[in-house]
């Protein structure tokens, strides 16, 4: 992608010294991160100012930057006196965000990726700043042609340093799917996620069609063949097809677990993490009413503005807590359980550096009280389909097993008819979808009948 500004405009913000609008929200949104806030909430937050181009062109330099974080850490720590640990992290950040545009963003001009950044760095440091700042990338641009990574002895390690994930990641996955496989993982990750589009109330060759009048490029979508993928980036909320409602957006893994759910046509189903709403609207196709539930309030806004936008009348929102079900036994209760994401690292590039070993058992004993809770909201001889977008054993069929051993006698896995999901990703009756074997987002998922009624 080119440059947000050109012409004129760019010129003057270098003759001046000024600095784009798209780098300014680029260094806030890195500051977001350090706060602790959430990439994709914080993007949306930082560019509602921005033009069309101007967001993806951001998301493009944030996101790619965090991709590649450990690579750009080690070219910057051979480079900086001292070594990065001594620098302010706020510092730390406009240095990888000018070493990402000077290395990875063609389009982007080598005197503008350091002019910006220097003029970046004095506004919010100091001259002093500044002059490092200018130095280093400086530097960095002058050796482009021998950048190279530290040698280590530690397969592992080089692993976690060449594909920028935390090490002791890496050490669980290779541990589980050998060191092959894992590198196929981590080459997954790194790469950026398409937009896949669910045609809602038009059948999908409609869509397509219509989105190809409009001038967009589409692509067939792995595994979920009535999904349409696009083929570049596109301004969604500027097409005639998105204003109309006639789409939403999910990931194919996203589809599977609706399709694996496989919920009878006319059966009243709540969905009791359902925010941003795309597997509660997937649901509703055959569902008399889906009652789509969230703790957030912010986040059941987002659903209830997914709802309305495609005026899918039979799902009905409300905000409660998936630990306390606010609803009396239905037929089927999916649990979109909260979970790490390793299996989404590829749409959330900045998870990878905010997981902790620990975030591992917290969230495994919040996914058993949701999963205890959830059944209770479940009639006899109806469905619970619990899920995660999770790689982690602890958080997937650990849970299954557990649940299953604690109530066995009222409940057994039962997976869907033949047919309704891809024997590929089925594993022993349970949906498992992994991002280097089948190409998309990964995902959990399990099937399991209350016995009786």
């Amino acid at each position: 992608m080119s440059e947000p500004r050109t012409g004129l405009a760019r010129v003057a913000d270098e003759a001046t010294g000024g600095v784009t609008d798209t780098r300014r929200a680029a260094a806030e949104l890195c500051a977001d991160l350090r706060r602790g806030e959430l990439l994709d909430v914080a993007f949306d937050n930082r560019i509602a100012a921005l033009d069309a181009r101007d967001r993806r062109w951001t998301q493009e330099l944030v996101y790619g930057m965090l991709r590649r974080r450990a690579v750009i850490d080690a070219y910057l720590d051979a480079r900086v006196k001292g070594g990065l640990a001594r620098l302010d992290p706020d510092l730390i950040d406009l240095l990888r965000l000018g070493v990402y545009q000077l290395l990875y963003m063609r389009s982007v001009p080598a005197y503008a990726a350091i002019a910006q950044t220097v003029e970046l760095a004095k506004q919010r440091h100091g001259i002093g700043a500044s002059r490092l700042a200018n130095a280093v990338l400086r530097r960095v641009d002058r050796e482009r042609g021998s950048l190279e990574l530290p040698a280590t002895g530690d397969p592992v390690d080089a692993l976690a340093l060449r594909y920028s994930h935390p090490r002791w990641l890496v050490a669980r996955w290779v541990a589980r799917w050998g060191a092959a496989e894992t590198e196929q993982l981590l080459a997954a990750n790194n790469v950026e996620a398409p937009i896949v589009l669910r045609p809602y109330g038009i059948v999908c060759e409609q869509l397509e069609a219509t989105l190809e009048s409009a001038g967009v490029e589409v692509e067939e979508t792995p595994l979920v063949h009535d999904s349409i993928q696009l083929a570049g980036g596109v301004a969604l909320t500027e097409l005639g097809a998105y204003r109309k409602g006639l789409f939403f957006v999910q990931d194919p893994a996203a589809t599977l677990v609706a399709r694996y759910a496989a919920v009878p046509r006319g059966a009243v189903v709540a969905d009791l993490c359902a925010a941003p709403g795309g597997k509660s609207l997937e649901l509703s196709r055959t569902a008399a009413v889906v009652v789509a539930s969230d703790r957030s309030f912010a986040r059941t806004q987002r659903l209830v503005a997914n709802v309305r936008r495609v005026e899918a009348r039979n799902v009905l929102a409300m905000v409660a807590d998936a630990r306390h079900p606010a609803i009396r036994p239905v037929d089927a209760v999916l649990v979109d359980a909260p979970c790490t994401g390793t299996g989404t690292f590829r749409r959330h590039p900045d998870a990878r550096w905010r997981l902790k070993v620990s975030d591992i058992a917290v969230m495994a004993a919040l996914q058993r009280s949701i999963l205890r809770a959830a059944a209770t909201a479940v009639r006899p001889g109806g469905l619970l389909i619990y899920a995660t977008c999770s790689l982690e054993p602890e958080e997937n069929d650990a849970q299954v097993e557990s649940f299953l051993a604690e109530h066995g006698e009222e409940w057994r896995l039962e997976p869907p008819a033949e047919g309704e999901v891809p024997a590929s990703v089925l594993d022993a009756g349970r949906l498992r979808i992994m991002p280097q074997r089948h190409g998309i987002d990964g995902a959990f998922a399990a099937r399991l009948r209350r016995v009786g009624g």
